[in-house]
């Protein structure tokens, strides 16, 4: 593999959402007839080939293994862009991600494992800023919607009013999904790395734990625990498992735009289920439900029981048909004195964590190949970690309502 011999390489496409990104950029890059050097690379080239027969032929088929520091060095040498779908990222992703940093390589993924993001901060950011490497966690559902719909609203909010919106509340209003091997793999690797390290537990509890060092935020943050009514959004509502990575992504997204929501941003996430008594009951339930699930993959015996003969396995997932079938729908609220000022909706036209994560994970890497590259002017050479919204602009909101069946409508009342 020599020097950007590709512009984007996707590495572990032989995951379960890795197989649904190549399939979906292979399709988009014919359609669209875009002139993009690209490749998929795994593990294994038999592995590769036999899970994306149809691609065998097109592209090239790299073999790179995760845990080798001169594979990833290489790797990260021969493209422009690297897309990664390697979880858990805590166990797979380190040497890829500081292969990325030493060559400049810019990088993005779907992650949603907030102390391996602060760790890769941590350990490789000075270096990222020294050879421009610009690196982007977070571009699947977990936090595409919620960082870029903060994005649209504040933009929204400041032609209305002349400022930030300081308060601003997210609901899921409706989804449809479901979840693979890979995702529980990565929340169960979560939960063990807490509950073996208090200082991971108490950085996950932290709203502001990926936000960079010196950051100026100090004010206490709402999270949803359990069943409220909220009446901005007149509704009951219950805990939303990916808050807990998607809050931290927003305020980091304030952080890296020098405070553009302001020092005293309030930001939180639940879902919404329903008015009413029916509402409630059903707040109650899931809320009941989300606790007890929590519990039992806590405890390590009842956690295997959970992995051995409940949870999907590595590699497995919903099935195309369930993917087609999904959806989301976000509301964002930006209220001030209790009263709503704006409101913005974010909708999926797929399964939110695989369907839609795939386009929103393959534009975000042709965003970074094809605005960033082409338009050097808008960060220049400046590297480190970043969010989807301290990152991309309107041009990657125009991409997702174009190609990903991702919308970011503002709405009049």
């Amino acid at each position: 593999m020599s020097k950007q011999q590709y512009d984007l390489v996707i590495f572990g496409a032989t995951s379960f959402v890795g197989q649904i990104t190549a399939r979906y950029l292979a399709n988009h890059i014919a359609e669209h007839q875009l002139s993009v050097r690209w490749a998929i690379a795994a593990r294994s080239e038999q592995k590769l080939k036999a899970s994306l027969p149809e691609l065998a032929g097109q592209v090239d088929c790299l073999v790179a293994d995760a845990n080798s520091d001169e594979d990833m060095q290489a790797l990260a040498a021969s493209t422009k862009v690297v897309i990664s779908t390697v979880g858990p990222y805590a166990l797979y992703g380190e040497a890829l991600v500081k292969a990325c940093v030493a060559n400049g390589t810019d990088y993005c993924d779907l992650t949603g494992e907030t102390q391996w993001i602060k760790k890769m901060m941590d350990l490789y950011q000075t270096q990222a800023e020294q050879s421009g490497a610009r690196l982007v966690n977070c571009c699947g559902f977990d936090s595409v919607p919620s960082d870029m719909g903060v994005y649209a609203l504040q933009r929204a909010f400041n032609a209305k009013y002349g400022r930030a919106a300081t308060k601003v509340k997210l609901g899921v209003k409706r989804i449809k999904g479901g979840l693979s091997g890979g995702t529980y793999a990565s929340l169960l690797n979560v939960m063990v790395e807490a509950s073996r390290d208090p200082a991971i537990n108490k950085l996950m509890k932290n709203p502001y734990s990926l936000c960079p060092q010196g950051h100026p935020f100090k004010l206490r943050q709402h999270f949803v625990a359990g069943p409220s009514y909220d009446k901005h959004h007149k509704a009951w509502t219950a805990p939303f498992v990916m808050a807990a990575i998607n809050e931290r992504i927003v305020h980091k997204s304030n952080a890296c735009t020098g405070a553009s929501y302001g020092d005293n941003f309030q930001y939180h996430e639940a879902m919404l289920m329903g008015d009413g008594f029916a509402g409630r009951m059903r707040a109650w339930s899931f809320s009941m439900g989300l606790r007890l699930f929590m519990l039992g993959v806590s405890i390590p015996f009842t956690r295997g029981l959970l992995s051995q003969f409940v949870l999907p396995k590595p590699g497995e997932g919903p099935s195309p048909e369930e993917q087609l079938n999904g959806f989301f729908d976000m509301r964002l609220v930006a209220y001030e004195n209790d009263v709503d000022k704006l409101a913005v909706k974010v909708t999926g036209d797929r399964d939110p964590g695989y369907g839609s994560t795939a386009k929103m994970l393959g534009q975000a890497g042709l965003s970074l190949l094809q605005d960033y590259h082409a338009d050097s002017a808008k960060l220049g050479n400046k590297g480190g970690f970043w969010t989807p919204a301290s990152m991309f602009d309107q041009r990657y909101i125009d991409r997702l309502r174009q190609f990903a069946g991702v919308n970011i409508d503002v709405l009049e009342s």
